[in-house]
């Protein structure tokens, strides 16, 4: 058996010589499966602006299901979607904004890190234990960040770099772990 081509965007494989691989690359599926995967990456805003440019599909309305699929031309999103995404993108937005209106442009990551070992310091035996009330109200007191602008300004970081909103995380009260 010769050489095998898989295509990571279809999912298939197919026996590998320039005709076969030519006659999948310009094949509609391979084109479709291409564009799902590139459009799963999109951002919000960009879906947004394609979605209200589009009207409305009647069969999906009317039926619930369209032959066209995600590859319909008119749009498959009803108001409340569409409200919702745009909520999504203005929160997206504004999330931006406060990122980058939080760091001070002077301050060196050394001059950070001694703030941060006061800080750590001034709890003292507490430690962690500190009532999470307490904490959103000495959060809310404090209007700069603790993070310096060095290390926000790289692009891209993955959620768990991130550093905590401003306000901090919201914890359920009848979280069980284990």
């Amino acid at each position: 058996m010769g050489r095998r081509y898989y295509c990571d965007y279809c999912e298939r494989s197919f026996q590998d010589n320039m005709h076969n691989r030519k006659k999948h690359l310009n094949g509609v599926q391979h084109h479709r499966a291409k564009k799902a995967w590139y459009d799963y990456f999109r951002d919000s805003s960009a879906i947004l602006c394609d979605e209200q440019a589009k009207k409305p599909c009647r069969k999906f309305l009317q039926k619930g299901i369209c032959d066209f699929g995600p590859n319909c031309r008119f749009s498959h999103m009803s108001e409340d979607d569409l409200y919702n995404l745009k909520r999504q993108v203005d929160e997206e937005r504004q999330r931006r904004e406060d990122s980058e209106d939080r760091f001070m442009p002077g301050r060196t990551v050394e001059e950070w890190l001694s703030r941060r070992e006061k800080k750590q310091s001034g709890l003292g035996a507490k430690g962690y234990e500190i009532d999470l009330k307490d904490k959103e109200d000495s959060e809310e007191g404090q209007p700069e960040s603790d993070v310096p602008h060095q290390l926000l300004s790289i692009p891209d970081l993955p959620p768990s770099l991130l550093p905590p909103p401003p306000g901090g995380w919201r914890v359920k009260g009848n979280t069980e772990w284990g």
